[in-house]
């Protein structure tokens, strides 16, 4: 048997002074408090038989990469199916109570949870990113990669392959702001799921992320 150990990296804080949610939109960079995280997990990291770092095309994944392709000498990739989901909401605030969530043009987008309405279906979501991971696990066969992507598709991706429902309750996200789920692989076969903080723990609601 031969051991890979694939790393989701979810990416930094970012920079969002209106709150909004930003999904896909392009233009949201690391905050510098996100800069010192991607950072701190490239430390994490340094001494780890990494051969392979590839990211979201987003700039906010591809900030929280740079370091840790630079700590190994490697070539940054880029993996489109890393993306964030898509969501209709992407430009507006979205907090409860507030913002898009008050008017009732947009509540036909919240009609069905379980998809979800509002925006990429979580079965496709789980599909592309698993896609991913397999992409970056033949390309460290033996060794170790670290794919930065975002929280609904790691959390997602996660939980497709522990055989849990895809629906859920966001507050209850495992994926704090450049965390680590680490899946590890002896062959093609998944054998281990681990789930690190190396910069420390986030509200897992943070607006956009």
């Amino acid at each position: 048997m031969t051991q890979t150990i694939v790393h989701l990296l979810r990416h930094g804080e970012v920079h969002n002074p209106t709150g909004v949610l930003y999904g896909r939109l392009p233009g949201f960079r690391l905050s510098d408090t996100g800069k010192r995280q991607a950072l701190t997990v490239a430390e994490h990291l340094a001494d780890r038989d990494i051969v392979h770092v590839v990211a979201s095309p987003l700039q906010r994944a591809q900030e929280t990469a740079t370091p840790i392709a630079a700590s190994h000498r490697l070539e940054l990739a880029t993996d489109d199916r890393l993306i964030e989901s898509s969501n209709v909401f992407e430009g507006k605030k979205v907090s409860v109570g507030d913002g898009a969530l008050r008017s009732p043009a947009n509540w036909p987008h919240l009609r069905d949870p379980f998809t979800p309405s509002w925006g990429e279906a979580y079965l496709a979501i789980a599909h592309r990113m698993l896609g991913a991971v397999h992409r970056a696990r033949a390309a460290a066969v033996g060794h170790e990669a670290v794919c930065v992507s975002h929280q609904l598709p790691v959390w997602t991706v996660r939980r497709y392959l522990e055989g849990k429902r895809l629906w859920h309750n966001p507050s209850k996200r495992q994926c704090s702001l450049a965390s680590l789920t680490s899946l590890v692989f002896e062959d093609e076969q998944l054998v281990g799921l681990r789930y690190t903080e190396p910069a420390g723990s986030s509200d897992p609601k943070n607006t956009g992320a």
